[in-house]
């Protein structure tokens, strides 16, 4: 078996440099030029994993085929590779201490004193070659999260140290992303920041094989010079990374600078062909010369931090190519919305999507917006929460039961239309207990979702607890309610869709986790093009 080779890319400087994007892009790179490639991202926090985090603190939570709650970044490793991630490619120190823990209450260090070096340094070293041992990849990059110098990286900073050392000259390198900021008065760009982090770096015992340096402006080749010189690199592998009109850029930019050319050159590894983004190239055309414009509402209540919906927003881009369409996204919070207010919020909406999220807050307000939405044929889509407001709204003002609700929202309502799966009633513990990961679908022929997925069986990932009460479902269905789209094992209810209206559609499920580059979502892609349809009638 061939010697599977690592890649570490560490931060310095700042955080939200875009550890995640130089990732991706180093990895769509590699995987562009034949070899198989994956990623893997260890996080400092000591949460096991971000599902019980607020959107507001760390972003959307990303949920993999298996049912792993993750860092968002890994949404970034799967649109980039078109590959599904697993519980395997997101660490946190959480999980890391955990599993430590647990062995020494079961013995297993036969009484040694449980140590950060060597007991925690072997477990994360352990989990950064579980991929790798799998025999399925060449090339495992893993990111580390946080920057080179906080308290909480410095177990991981010491594992990669010893890693590279343990695998050898060739087996294993470190790619440094850090920031060369330009002062405005001084009207200079200044290294002094990324001499720093190196330096950082290297009381830790790690030398930089590969400087990214994060930039507003050129950096000039003066520059570079002094770069190599004083942060130990050769001068090639000094690499820019200028600010760029979208994150699908980055791998051109890459590419240009050369980074997986001394990435493979550093691993002894040969070049291979040159990397084959036709494709790529293709979806970045379609992107930057859009033949329409569509302003889709996002109503949600995180919507003052982007990344709280980070996935919805990427999927619009790659549905938005595909249509060869902008897509301009108007954030609309639905803690602010009434109906009195409604008309005049939506009036230049041409489609209005219902995002998914938890808890009362700002709920009467999304379900005004699917009533808005019903009402006057605007395409409409409600993702997770956002369909099971759709039920709500129609059990209200179809069926006119008023205080129809969920039980998550009112523990009371006479018309409990969304209900507790009757298993989560007993669970107590809030973390990874939802019912997650990729669930069977079967879709009802001759019904809209049948058109947007031309498939009775699809696969689709999920994060929630409560779910469409079936007690309900024959009378809904009969005032014009669909259920298209059932769980073959469950029997509850996936997708819900109004016949007589251009474009209704509720999911249970989280299609934005599945939709790549290559492969933009169907349901959104049939969204944006409703709303190009209902826009140019």
């Amino acid at each position: 078996m061939n010697q599977v080779k690592y890649i570490f890319v560490t931060g310095g400087v700042t955080s939200s440099l875009g550890k995640g994007i130089i990732a991706a892009s180093l990895a769509k790179l590699l995987q562009a030029r034949g070899y198989r490639t994956t990623i893997q991202k260890f996080d400092p926090y000591i949460n096991v994993d971000p599902g019980t985090l607020n959107p507001y603190e760390h972003g959307e939570c990303y949920v993999t085929d298996d049912g792993a709650e993750t860092d968002l970044d890994l949404g970034h490793y799967e649109r980039f590779l078109n590959f599904p991630t697993s519980q395997a490619n997101n660490v946190t120190t959480g999980r890391v201490y955990l599993s430590v823990i647990e062995k020494e209450r079961r013995g297993e260090f036969l009484g040694k004193t449980v140590q950060v070096v060597p007991h925690i340094t072997n477990e994360i070293k352990e989990r950064m070659q579980l991929l790798g041992n799998t025999g399925n990849y060449d090339i495992v990059i893993t990111e580390i999260g946080g920057t080179v110098g906080d308290i909480e990286s410095l177990p991981y900073i010491e594992s990669v140290r010893q890693l590279v050392w343990e695998l050898g000259e060739g087996n294993g390198i470190v790619v440094h992303l850090t920031l060369v900021p330009y002062l405005a008065a001084a009207g200079e760009l200044k290294t002094k920041p990324t001499q720093h982090s190196v330096k950082t770096l290297m009381e830790s015992g790690i030398k930089a094989d590969i400087l990214v340096c994060r930039t507003e402006h050129e950096i000039s080749d003066e520059l570079r010079n002094k770069l190599a010189l004083f942060c130990n690199v050769k001068r090639e592998a000094v690499i820019q990374s200028i600010d760029a009109s979208t994150i699908y850029e980055v791998p051109n930019l890459m590419l240009e600078e050369g980074l997986d050319v001394v990435a493979l050159k550093k691993l002894d590894l040969p070049k291979k062909a040159a990397p084959d983004l036709k494709n790529w190239n293709v979806f970045l055309h379609r992107l930057k010369n859009p033949k329409h414009v569509v302003n889709i509402g996002l109503i949600g209540k995180y919507v003052e931090l982007q990344d709280s919906y980070k996935s919805i927003l990427e999927a619009f881009i790659h549905a938005g190519a595909a249509n060869e369409t902008k897509v301009n996204v108007v954030s609309v919070h639905s803690e602010y919305i009434d109906a009195s207010n409604v008309a005049e919020k939506f009036k230049e909406l041409d489609g209005i999507l219902v995002a998914p999220g938890f808890g009362e807050r700002g709920i009467e307000g999304k379900i005004e917006a699917v009533r808005y939405a019903r009402e006057n044929n605007i395409p409409f889509l409600g993702i997770c929460l956002g369909m099971q407001m759709a039920v709500i709204e129609y059990a209200r003002n179809v069926l006119g039961y008023k205080d129809a609700n969920s039980t998550e929202m009112n523990s009371g309502t006479s018309h409990p239309v969304i209900d507790l799966m009757e298993e989560q009633k007993s669970i107590t513990d809030k973390g990874g207990t939802m019912r997650l990961g990729a669930w069977k679908c079967d879709i009802k022929e001759n019904t809209l979702a049948y058109k947007i997925y031309n498939n009775t069986s699809i696969l689709e990932r999920h994060r929630h607890r409560y779910e469409f009460n079936g007690d309900y479902l024959a009378e809904l269905e009969k005032a014009g309610l669909k259920a298209s789209g059932v769980n073959p094992e469950t029997g509850l209810v996936e997708i819900v869709e109004i016949e007589k209206h251009p474009f209704f559609i509720g999911v249970q499920y989280h299609p934005e986790y599945k939709s790549t580059v290559a492969n933009p979502h169907p349901l959104f892609v049939n969204f944006v093009a409703a709303t190009v349809k209902a826009k140019q009638k």
